[in-house]
């Protein structure tokens, strides 16, 4: 058996820029991290070596590769040709929180498969491959940053070239800041999963619109910005920066927000966040919040949703158990 666990992630600043329909133009650049919370993802020989078992939400039990119905594991495993096992996968965050779990999902089963074939893959080389299932193989309209962060760990800035080249930066901040900046973040549950889909992919229609390309420029330049205040120990202008990114962001297609989500963003700057954002391509799922810490439990009230506590991963995609086959 095999076992491993990949990171789900935070995006600061810079997303959407990691969508083709923009970086092959303007390049794109996203601040993330990688955070304490997995998908892990389990694999062994299958009692009965003609038949592939697939537990996930839900359980299938199949004959033949083609028969598999979830559209990654069809792909990999057909591109494989990894059958006669029983593949088991939960995870600490639910689908569709704006965490990036369809990508952290891709790059730990391209992990787990290649270890249980006995063959290393280096992570920036799992990141894209996960990147040509999700995006080429797929046709699904995402972006690039969630397979990076997944697979790498900690905090990065990674940029997307108009020639599809992706490069990244780890951040090695002082510990006192990195405390700092983990004490003033606060995550939120809106008790809501959502699709990504329909809003990336109108995201990708509005790149022809210069409202649009402009807002997304705006926004990369802030994640620069935002990363040399990092790099400087100052955290000063962190929040400013989440607020200036939100406020752009909401342009970029009309599900990122409603007027319930701007109700609650309002409550919380009310309440003593600086500044805040959805996580992911927005609709529901997370709310991230920059508040001084001895304002949290004020913020907490005032918001009445359940928080999530959560600390910087720093070990990326990574195999945690090894045992007989």
């Amino acid at each position: 058996m095999i076992i491993t666990k990949t990171p789900f992630r935070v995006s600061f600043c810079g997303g959407g820029s990691d969508l083709a329909s923009f970086y092959e133009q303007y390049g794109g650049c996203v601040l993330s991290t990688s955070i304490n919370k997995y998908m892990y993802i389990a694999i062994h020989p299958y009692f009965d070596p003609r038949k592939t078992v697939l537990k996930y939400s839900e359980t299938e039990i199949v004959d033949e590769l083609h028969q598999i119905k979830h559209t990654i594991f069809h792909q990999v495993l057909n591109e494989l040709q990894i059958e006669g096992v029983e593949i088991t996968c939960t995870a600490d965050i639910p689908a569709g929180t704006g965490l990036g779990s369809s990508s952290t999902f891709t790059v730990g089963l391209l992990h787990t498969l290649y270890s249980y074939l006995g063959k290393f893959v280096s992570k920036p080389e799992l990141a894209n491959q996960a990147c040509i299932v999700e995006i080429d193989k797929l046709g699904n309209p995402i972006g690039k940053q969630d397979q990076y962060a997944a697979a790498l760990g900690g905090l990065n800035f990674i940029r997307f070239h108009p020639n599809g080249a992706v490069t990244y930066e780890p951040l090695l901040l002082k510990k006192e800041v990195q405390k700092e900046l983990i004490d003033n973040l606060g995550m939120y549950y809106l008790g809501t999963a959502r699709s990504s889909n329909d809003i990336l992919r109108e995201q990708n229609n509005n790149m022809s619109e210069k409202a649009k390309t402009d807002n997304l420029v705006r926004m990369c330049a802030l994640a620069e910005t935002m990363k040399e205040s990092l790099i400087a120990g100052d955290l000063s202008s962190f929040g400013g920066i989440l607020h200036e990114s939100w406020l752009l962001k909401k342009e970029l297609a009309s599900g990122i927000s409603s007027p319930e989500i701007d109700e609650l963003y309002d409550r919380a700057i009310s309440a003593g966040a600086i500044g805040g954002k959805i996580l992911g391509a927005g609709g529901g799922g997370f709310f991230l919040f920059y508040c001084q810490k001895e304002k949290q439990a004020f913020l907490s009230a005032s918001l009445g949703l359940r928080q999530l506590p959560f600390a910087f991963d720093y070990d990326g995609t990574s195999v945690i158990y090894i045992g007989d086959k």
